[in-house]
């Protein structure tokens, strides 16, 4: 297999409670899972998104204590999506992708992650997913459920998204991959850029891995699930007429 480079991104916006464990678990799997496989070199990137807390003090700590690993990046504007664009554009690994900080999905994923973009030279993008065959998750109540579903569902109607999942937080891609998607996206700033990423993806025939994964539901958590809601809907909308003029 040939030798890689992989960099994750953890975009973190007033974060400081879970920054620092999230980061450290991370660097100790990753180090502990390097050094059983050769070839394999990581770094991870801390996408901060206009925290008004300790996050920054706590991420220059990280990035000062983990010289040319762990790098830390001060983004005034809020929202995922700027913060992934953020760090695609400053990415220099053949793999880039993001992971939630509370590493709410298994952290040996990112393992089984690496080793099938090694054995498969053709796979171009995996999609974490909760909801096919062989996911778990753990945690979660019925309302969460519900929204998933229904939002799977207009993704499925509207955008005719193939995959199951549309956003878990746990989504990689090769780097020219990466950076042909986010030159042709939208400037939304929030978590539907990368559901649109994922659309965009399947629309260009990117060959993507629906991967389950399990993933323990965290409810103390920054994100507004009204807020993310309302976002979407009004994105899917967006997105659909966009597809439309652009086949036009």
């Amino acid at each position: 297999m040939s030798d890689i480079k992989i960099n994750i991104l953890f975009p973190v916006l007033n974060e400081h409670k879970r920054l620092r464990n999230g980061i450290e678990r991370t660097l100790e799997y990753i180090k502990e899972y390097t050094d059983k496989h050769e070839g394999i070199s990581y770094s991870c990137t801390i996408l901060d998104n206009g925290s008004d807390d300790d996050t920054p003090e706590i991420g220059k700590d990280l990035e000062d204590n983990n010289p040319g690993t762990v790098r830390y990046v001060r983004i005034e504007e809020r929202g995922v999506g700027i913060a992934f664009r953020t760090g695609v554009e400053r990415n220099d690994a053949d793999i880039v992708g993001y992971m939630d900080i509370d590493l709410s999905t298994d952290i040996n994923t990112l393992g089984h992650a690496i080793e099938l973009f090694r054995e498969d030279a053709s796979l171009e993008y995996i999609n974490g997913t909760r909801f096919a065959k062989g996911s778990k998750t753990i945690g979660r109540k019925w309302y969460r459920k519900i929204t998933s579903a229904g939002l799977v569902f207009l993704l499925k109607t509207s955008l005719h998204m193939k995959a199951t999942d549309g956003i878990c937080g746990f989504t990689f891609m090769r780097k020219d991959v990466a950076s042909r998607l986010v030159a042709q996206a939208g400037d939304d700033k929030g978590w539907f850029y990368m559901i649109e990423l994922l659309i965009r993806a399947e629309r260009m025939g990117v060959n993507i891995l629906d991967l389950p994964v399990t993933f323990t539901e965290n409810y103390d958590t920054t994100v507004k699930m009204g807020k993310v809601i309302r976002n979407y809907l009004k994105n899917i909308v967006r997105l659909r007429k966009a597809l439309e003029n652009e086949t036009r």
